[in-house]
């Protein structure tokens, strides 16, 4: 039986030695909170497991993995081995984050006041600590369900100081009540990584699921600093194949077509101002199709 107090927090690793000590920090630091923490470890070739191995913290639960699973297929692992450990709700965290001493407290306590099933807080920029990456977020239906942050690069101004429904955030930093995962399921693990949180919140708002956006609580993210940043080639392919597939799961063959012939034409539109280099059109190109086939 799940104790109704006990919060499995599950983070995935991969050469995160760089970005896990701040991160551990805001672990070590969390107050009136009783959490295991699960790092899932992606066959991390440098410190990370090193890193692990010295904090000597109790409630630290190390899932080693010879290979690398993706993001998708390590938060599963978590978090089946947490709801196992009797933990009633999830939190799946970013290591690339960092956070006050309250943020596990104000989540937990908001997830309970509201009467939710998930709760995710104010993310600004850790470089930019006054500037938003996603206060919530929600899906733009006529541009295929594409997800968007609210006041993304919006500097901070009281804005979004009101808790609220929503329905779209990323899993960077999102606590789930354990009977989420009855109704929706897992994370899809073939999209490996990016857009495995857009697919299962997505899921999720067509059962129904409740999400609720609390600014009471505040997240610091680095964005980018594991994956070599939004313009990498290894982001442009997976998110690029990634929506495609994301399309091609929800919409079927008919309804999505037109929006890949769209962004066939973006591509080439941008390819020819200028915007996109030939390796990037290419490499669009190439994913879109990878994407098409999963």
């Amino acid at each position: 039986m799940a104790d109704p107090e006990l919060i499995g927090v599950v983070t995935v690793t991969y050469n995160s030695s760089g970005v896990l000590p701040g991160f551990l920090r805001s672990m070590a630091s969390q107050m009136d909170c009783d959490y295991l923490l699960y790092v899932v470890d992606n066959a991390s070739a440098d410190e990370t497991l090193s890193l692990l191995s010295q904090w000597g913290d109790k409630r630290l639960r190390v899932i080693a993995n010879v290979e690398n699973r993706g993001v998708a297929a390590g938060n599963n692992q978590g978090i089946q081995h947490a709801l196992q450990d009797g933990c009633s709700s999830i939190l799946l965290i970013n290591n690339d984050t960092e956070f006050n001493e309250h943020l596990i407290e104000l989540l937990a306590k908001g997830l309970q006041t509201f009467k939710v099933d998930m709760i995710c807080p104010k993310i600004m920029y850790f470089d930019e600590p006054e500037r938003f990456w996603a206060a919530g977020g929600h899906f733009q239906r006529l541009l295929g369900f594409r997800p968007a942050h609210n006041a993304v690069g919006e500097i901070d101004r009281g804005q979004c100081n009101s808790p609220r429904l929503i329905s779209y955030t990323p899993t960077c930093c999102v606590l789930m009540r354990g009977d989420v995962f009855d109704q929706v399921g897992l994370m899809d693990e073939r999209y490996f990584v990016y857009y495995d949180d857009v697919d299962f919140m997505f899921r999720a708002g067509e059962k129904g699921v409740k999400l609720l956006y609390f600014p009471n609580a505040l997240l610091l993210h680095k964005v980018g600093r594991l994956t070599g940043g939004e313009e990498s080639p290894f982001s442009i392919r997976y998110c690029t194949r990634n929506r495609v597939y994301f399309l091609r799961r929800h919409l079927g063959l008919l309804r999505s077509l037109p929006v890949l012939l769209f962004y066939e034409l973006y591509y080439a539109a941008g390819l020819i101002c200028g915007k996109f280099s030939p390796e990037v059109f290419f490499l669009k190109h190439k994913a879109t199709w990878e994407g098409f086939r999963m």
